[in-house]
């Protein structure tokens, strides 16, 4: 069955899943790789970006990403986590202080960025605390439908005391935050079904099809590049 093929309900193949190893490195590697030149400055040049990574994954894995939104004029912050494992209330309250602090301190509203899992803490954020969140992007977040619709449940379920779809917290993640939400999914993803990633039309306000794998997205390049564009194009006004 070929990509376009595929259901985008259901989990990737394990094909895909695999061929999203060689990014594991590009992600260990982002605190030290070098940032390309951007060229001129782009809209919304000034605007505060709150980057938050991934499952099993730290603040060095957006490192590569931050410093590029740095480089385009945006402000970018690290989100003060920690090595997360999930989402826990104690995780949350930490997600919530950072909000409120990188806010206090730019003096206006915070774009959330969020990759995989991170997502999920840039919406539930931007639901509790619209006034804010200037914009929630996502990237690959299984944000909608079943929380089994992908290749990361069963480790998920593995090192938390919940199950993937029983959260200890009350906010219901597929509620479209009061503010203008983008999300990037892609059929390349070899970790999240696309349909989880995309959402359903009431969820969010915008969809971006981009072909970057799951573990790419926030690391490659290319797609730091096209995150870089999109924020641009959606802050110009």
């Amino acid at each position: 069955m070929s990509v376009a093929e595929r259901d985008d309900n259901a989990p990737p193949p394990l094909s895909l899943w695999l061929s999203e190893l060689p990014y594991i490195l590009p992600i260990i590697l982002s605190p030290l790789r070098r940032v390309r030149p951007v060229m001129g400055v782009l809209p919304g040049a000034g605007q505060p970006v709150l980057v938050f990574p991934g499952i099993l994954s730290s603040d060095n894995s957006t490192a590569l990403l931050r410093r590029t939104l740095d480089q385009a004029g945006f402000h970018s912050h690290p989100s003060h986590l920690g090595f997360v494992t999930g989402i826990t209330p104690e995780t949350f309250a930490k997600a919530d202080a950072r909000l409120a602090d990188v806010a206090a301190s730019e003096g206006r509203k915070v774009v959330l960025l969020g990759w995989s899992l991170g997502g999920i803490y840039a919406r539930v954020l931007a639901q509790r605390h619209p006034a804010l969140v200037e914009l929630v992007m996502t990237l690959g977040t299984p944000f909608s439908g079943d929380r089994r619709a992908n290749n990361a449940w069963r480790v998920y379920e593995a090192i938390n005391d919940h199950k993937v779809d029983a959260s200890p917290l009350p906010d219901d993640p597929s509620v479209k935050p009061p503010v203008p939400t983008v999300a990037l999914w892609s059929r390349n993803d070899g970790v999240i079904a696309p349909a989880a990633a995309r959402g359903l039309p009431n969820e969010r306000d915008a969809d971006v099809e981009v072909p970057f794998r799951h573990f790419a997205m926030g690391s490659s390049r290319a797609a730091i590049d096209r995150i870089v564009a999109e924020l641009g194009q959606r802050l110009k006004n």
